[in-house]
């Protein structure tokens, strides 16, 4: 198997944790937080028993200012333009609830699209047009060209990795065809941030908390340019600020006001521990354990690896042998062997799955051991 890079990475991330009840190879789903990250949010709901939510709110922003910032720093944007959200998919709903486009209008989508995403576009009267991918699902960028020369949409929206299959999309050179055409670029980062580079040129970028950084569940993130949120309906009234919202940044606009705080405290503590750890590491020993995943895992009990070996992310998914189920793997995995996985649904993309997957994702900590106990696993 090749070798990992980065040990002291594994080390650290493993004793920043409690310690798990069996193997975890499972944050594409949710990560296991650190126990910095833990007591950052009991400390903040303590706050709040004593002060006062919102006092406590109040005295946390300028921590949470900073993860605004940070944020939007790894997505190529600015502290301005990023606002928490509850989740991935309440940042989709949100920015489709507030921006006034025209009923009927066309929404450029690829074959890897979660299936809530699209139940989103059409529920907001949209309707969803696929564009062109290989046998992966990779964007064929020419092909992507042509298609929004010919009928250009009115917003494009791409997965940079699909949450049922760990194939990279080219985000940048589609980010660079929907500029020199006009075309608004949005990203689900869901996936990606924390796994992949995300410091692209889109106009709006989303994700959630608690995959690849690690934090609390129940919080997200979404991030607008001004061109953006010039086009959208206030969510929030200004009259509910005491000033009359003068000098609140025009992302912040769409932030609930009723939110879980010391989730959004526990998500900046994750952030600041993924900077430590320095981002291009990260990327770098993620990369390298889905490539010992697939090395390890490719024909074990007759399972075959989807993603090519030396695919940039830790996502592996797996097509199961004739006859054998994958939500029945996944619980005798868990209730024989203590492994954690996923098994990934045909409906989660329809357009690209023909059968269910077994998903396998670890995340820093994971170990030659690990992927070897899964793979006897599979073998029965």
């Amino acid at each position: 198997m090749s070798d990992l890079p980065h040990p002291d990475l594994g080390d650290a991330w493993r004793a920043a944790r409690p310690r798990p009840a069996g193997v975890h190879l499972d944050n594409a789903a949710c990560s296991r937080q650190s126990t910095a990250v833990l007591e950052a949010v009991a400390r903040h709901a303590r706050h709040e028993a004593e002060l006062g939510g919102y006092v406590a709110e109040a005295a946390a922003e300028g921590l949470l200012q900073q993860g605004r910032s940070v944020l939007g720093g790894l997505v190529g944007m600015a502290a301005a333009d990023v606002a928490f959200t509850e989740s991935a998919q309440d940042s989709l709903r949100t920015l489709l609830a507030g921006w006034r486009l025209p009923a009927g209008s066309t929404v450029a989508l690829f074959p890897n699209e979660y299936w809530h995403t699209v139940t989103a576009f059409t529920a907001a009267g949209l309707t969803p047009v696929l564009l062109p991918a290989d046998d992966l699902g990779r964007a064929d960028v020419d092909g992507v060209e042509r298609a929004l020369r010919a009928d250009p949409p009115a917003l494009v929206h791409l997965t940079v990795v699909a949450s049922h299959r760990g194939v990279v999309q080219p985000a940048r050179e589609i980010a660079a065809v929907c500029r020199a055409l006009g075309v608004p670029l949005v990203l689900d980062l869901a996936q990606a941030l924390g796994q992949v580079d995300c410091d692209l040129p889109a106009d709006v970028a989303y994700g959630t908390s608690r995959k690849w950084l690690a934090g609390p569940r129940g919080v997200g993130f979404l991030a607008m340019r001004p061109s953006v949120t010039a086009q959208m309906t206030l969510q929030t009234a200004p009259e509910l600020y005491d000033d009359g919202g003068v000098g609140v940044d025009h992302a912040r606009w769409y932030e609930s006001r009723e939110a879980h705080i010391a989730g959004r405290v526990g998500l900046v503590l994750a952030i600041g521990e993924h900077l430590a750890a320095g981002p291009h590491r990260v990327r770098e020993r993620l990369a390298a354990l889905g490539r010992a995943t697939r090395e390890r895992l490719d024909g074990c009990g007759g399972w075959a690896v989807v993603e090519p070996r030396d695919e940039p992310t830790a996502i592996t998914t797996l097509r199961p042998p004739d006859g054998v189920d994958v939500r029945g793997t996944v619980q005798r995995l868990r209730v024989e062997h203590g492994i954690v996985v996923t098994a990934v649904g045909r409906e989660r993309a329809r357009s690209e799955l023909s059968s269910p997957v077994l998903r396998v994702s670890p995340h820093l900590d994971a170990t030659p051991a690990d992927l070897d106990a899964l793979g006897r696993g599979l073998a029965e």
